[in-house]
């Protein structure tokens, strides 16, 4: 066992008598030793009842012959990050999980890894530290919050959001906006649409590093208790057979991730983690290989915010297995690959029917003959900007309008509100990027501002950070290479007309090459927004969000 290195002779008394100290025998010594990795936290909802979670699977653990050690993750909470300095921390935040779990877990000599993340950053940070450090690991998730109905809608933290700006435009009063704060967020889990979290949990089961049920159970459920001790129990069988990350993270595996992201509408965000999850797997993803994918694999799902659905739908219309066999019958998904189940894809996915074709669209009637997600290119995004297409309106799939110019998000969201924002203008919000930031950050205040006001079906935003996977409307990010770096979108002047075309997978300014290549003569990098710290660091350090923003370990 990898942990005879920390129990095993003589000379690791000292270390026998450390773990003594903590109360265990001999006996939970001798046996495996399994870390528990808990971002519980109580200032995350979706982290708030992660302690139910871990001690069903120390359960697990224990009934199946280990010994459970659980120990911390951290986890930025990106709805009350959002809007202000915070945000520059959620993203950063994935590298830190991901360096902490790899220096508890070796310093440790652990065995095997259980990882109980749940929301934005924490999944791929765990998927990402389980790839780098392949010993055997599993994930079990806390699970979805709720959506609840309130006058004929689902309501979910993206309608209190919307609900800021019908407030700001005169649709609706302070009165019906606590109404809407009061009922949007239940309880405990991970905000209830197709965001960043449930995304990233549900390509989990996909990447077969989660058992099937994991992206979809309710996080209230005690049917979420029996699979986190299911989990418990299945790495030592993960265990007593070796089988790591590296035994089931492979090329095919990911571009079943692509594909089931795409029949999902996962958030844009999945374009930022699934590379940086097969980076630390040795795997390269570019964004050619997602579009290529995506003109292939037909959008089964209308989850908010694209569509009126929640995660709770989805789960009892079958889950994302269910997705998954529908894909199968047109032979999009690779079916021979082994999952932490024992068993291959094909296998698990054979008798998962679906169960409501309303939630989840028959593959020859799908919503569209393409993917949730489009990678645009262009003069102004060479290495490609990213949009969440199915979430789109029609009237925004092809646009052309004047770029209104905004250094940071706080100043765009100060013109949306005060009415500065026109119907036909492009928005652009620059210096937002990986290095730029610091940090990428996610802004769901501006688009929600727009969406709420009325205005998706006629503004676009365009930025070099990231939108939340709670986002509608024509809001493309991850704009590379970003302003910081000298990309092009750093020279654009208030004023000058950019022309969108989704389908076609288009972004330009209309400005020759020559003027672009002038412009970008005379231009100077702006000083780093934060200039000591950790965020300083990892300004220095991070790559493109073409590449998943992970850090340059050169």
């Amino acid at each position: 066992m990898r942990s005879d290195r920390v129990k095993k002779g003589i000379e690791k008394a000292p270390h026998r008598s450390l773990f003594k100290a903590m109360g265990l025998t001999e006996k939970e010594i001798a046996r495996p030793l399994i870390g528990v990795v808990n971002a519980k936290n109580e200032v995350v909802p979706g982290h708030i009842h992660l302690d139910t979670i871990a001690e069903a699977v120390k359960s697990g653990v224990r009934m199946a012959g280990g010994t459970p050690l659980e120990f911390p993750a951290i986890g930025v909470c990106d709805g009350i990050a959002m809007g202000h300095v915070g945000m520059k921390y959620s993203l950063a935040s994935r590298e830190l999980i991901a360096d902490s779990i790899e220096a508890m877990t070796l310093a440790h000599g652990l065995d095997a890894l259980v990882l109980i993340p749940n929301c934005d950053k924490i999944v791929p940070g765990m998927l990402m530290a389980a790839a780098r450090i392949n010993i055997p690991a599993i994930v079990i998730s806390g699970g979805p919050m709720l959506s609840l109905n309130h006058n004929g809608r689902d309501l979910d933290l993206n309608s209190v959001f919307e609900a800021v700006g019908e407030v700001q435009v005169g649709k609706i009063t302070e009165d019906q906006l606590l109404e809407v704060e009061n009922q949007a967020c239940p309880g405990c889990g991970s905000c209830s649409g197709m965001f960043t979290a449930n995304s990233m949990n549900c390509l989990s089961e996909v990447l077969g590093l989660a058992l099937p049920g994991n992206g979809t159970i309710p996080a209230v459920y005690a049917e979420r208790i029996r699979l986190a001790k299911t989990a418990g129990m299945k790495i030592m069988d993960l265990l007593e057979k070796d089988i790591k990350p590296s035994d089931i993270l492979n090329d095919k595996t990911f571009e079943n991730a692509l594909t089931v992201d795409m029949a999902l509408g996962c958030s844009t965000n999945s374009m930022l983690h699934l590379p940086a999850i097969a980076h630390e797997a040795g795997v390269k993803i570019d964004l050619d290989i997602a579009n290529t994918i995506s003109s292939k694999t037909p959008n089964l799902c209308k989850l908010a915010p694209a569509g009126p659905h929640h995660i709770q739908d989805l789960y009892m219309a079958g889950g994302v297995q269910a997705v998954m066999n529908e894909l199968s019958k047109q032979d999009l998904l690779h079916l021979d690959l082994e999952t932490v189940t024992g068993k291959t894809v094909g296998e698990n996915i054979s008798t998962v029917m679906v169960k409501n074709h309303d939630i989840i669209r028959p593959i020859d009637n799908p919503y569209s003959h393409t993917g949730g997600i489009a990678v645009l290119r262009g003069n102004i995004a060479p290495d490609g900007a990213v949009v969440k297409r199915s979430a789109v309106a029609k009237d925004m799939l092809q646009h052309e309008g004047p770029v209104r110019i905004f250094e940071s998000e706080e100043k765009a969201i100060e013109a949306i509100i005060s009415g500065n924002i026109h119907k036909g203008d492009v928005v652009v919000i620059r210096y937002e990027g990986p290095k730029g930031g610091p940090g990428m950050r996610e802004m769901l205040s501006p688009t929600s501002a727009i969406c709420g006001m009325g205005l998706d079906k006629d503004v676009a935003l365009i930025t070099d950070g990231r939108f939340s996977g709670a986002t509608r409307g024509a809001a493309i990010g991850h704009v590379s290479p970003e302003a910081m770096e000298g990309g092009p979108i750093a020279i654009l002047e208030e004023g000058d007309i950019l022309c969108i075309d989704i389908t076609q997978g288009k972004l330009d300014v209309k400005l020759s090459k020559e003027m672009i290549a002038k412009r970008l003569t005379h231009w100077k990098p702006p000083q780093p927004k934060i200039q000591k710290g950790y965020l300083a660091r990892y300004a220095k350090l991070v790559t493109s969000a073409s590449t998943g923003a992970v850090l340059n370990e050169k």
